[in-house]
């Protein structure tokens, strides 16, 4: 048995937004969406999205805790990294969109990667990297 690849999972706090992000700024084209779930791809990349927009844990107790999955504090709290294969020409793509990490700058790391990160609508972080 062998494992293939993994698809990340976002939380994200509202679907139409996080869609035309991927979309719009990032060149993913939307393959799946309907209410609270959507899949996104680009190239060999495939993303879900998830909407975490539940409001109600603001009025839960102790004797009825938060339960559903989708709190709206889980948008936001996740990140992947994505191999590509020529992470400057990506990095060049996406700077003047004005999406860039501010610590993720374009930069060789010491464990053998060339990489840089950007942040979704919701703070979501995305890696883009390439093995050196």
């Amino acid at each position: 048995m062998q494992m293939l690849h993994a698809i990340p999972a976002l939380p994200v706090a509202e679907m139409p937004r996080s869609i035309a992000f991927y979309r719009d700024k990032l060149g993913f084209r939307v393959i799946h969406h309907d209410e609270g779930f959507a899949i996104v791809q680009r190239d060999a990349v495939t993303l879900h999205l998830w909407e975490a927009s539940d409001q109600g844990w603001r009025s839960r107790s102790a004797t009825n805790p938060v339960v559903s999955g989708a709190e709206s504090f889980i948008a936001g709290t996740a990140s992947c990294r994505i191999a590509v294969d020529d992470v400057d020409v990506l990095h060049d793509e996406l700077e003047p969109q004005g999406i860039l990490h501010p610590k993720g700058q374009l930069s060789d790391q010491p464990w053998g990667s060339r990489e840089f990160a950007i942040t979704d609508p919701d703070n979501n972080l995305v890696t883009f990297f390439r093995r050196t």
